[in-house]
């Protein structure tokens, strides 16, 4: 936590409050001028003097309650609205997915990989992008990997994939010629309970969508070895610091 003095914190908190107040003040005249109302005229609706009213309009009414403010911003139509700042400690809204992401960025580069944060599968069209595309090009391997915190609609998912398969098959021919080359594509899924349950309830669904060698995928992940050609799917720790093989039940 950083540690502010007292005087600092109250200077800093007085100079934003009347930064404030100009501004709410400024906003206040407008408003009640467009609404063809008097300064008493709205005093008279808040129920305080004609001269707060002038004062909050010129910029000194940082020491109005808030509540007087919410009865002048009523007043003309401008309900007040107070919130805080964003707080810079708070983790972004997709953090568990972007550890994931991080995680097979790190092992695809130290595996000697061209890793790809959000690969385009669609040059033409970025918004169409796997979460991370891992390119060997002595192999002339492209590796689609997606990302799993956790499920939404595992079929739109499976469809979704199923897209940029084809369409990375494009992108790799656009890239190497069109000689050989390979696409694979696996899934890494976060190991947490309400992961593993669903996995587990739908045995024959994952089996037959993911059926590639999990444990050579972590394999292809980790030591850049050569990747099963079926699809694949595979585990993350609920922390994201490795991987490990999805064991069929």
């Amino acid at each position: 936590m950083v540690k502010v003095k007292r005087s600092e914190l109250t200077a800093e908190a007085r100079r934003r409050n009347q930064e404030q107040a100009a501004r709410l003040g400024g906003e206040l005249v407008a408003s009640r001028k467009r609404r063809r109302l008097t300064q008493q005229q709205v005093g008279d609706l808040v129920e305080v003097a004609r001269s707060t009213v002038s004062a909050a309009e010129n910029g000194r009414g940082a020491g109005l309650t808030l509540e007087t403010w919410q009865r002048l911003g009523l007043a003309v139509g401008r309900p007040l609205r107070v919130e805080l700042q964003r707080d810079p400690l708070e983790e972004p809204a997709d953090a568990g997915h972007l550890a994931i992401q991080e995680l097979i960025l790190r092992l695809g580069r130290a595996a000697g990989y061209r890793a790809t944060f959000e690969l385009p599968t669609r040059p033409d069209n970025p918004r169409y992008s796997v979460d991370v595309g891992l390119r060997d090009d002595r192999g002339r391997r492209l590796l689609l990997v997606e990302a799993w915190n956790t499920f939404g609609n595992v079929g739109a998912s499976v469809r979704s994939t199923n897209r940029k398969i084809a369409e990375a098959d494009g992108l790799a021919a656009a890239i190497w010629g069109e000689g050989r080359h390979e696409v694979a594509a696996c899934w890494v899924v976060r190991a947490t309970r309400r992961n593993r349950e669903l996995v587990a309830r739908y045995p024959e669904l994952f089996a037959s969508r993911f059926p590639g060698s999990s444990v050579r995928w972590v394999r292809a992940l980790t030591s850049g070895s050569k990747p099963p050609a079926e699809p694949g799917l595979l585990w993350c720790d609920v922390n994201a610091t490795r991987l490990f093989a999805w064991r069929r039940g």
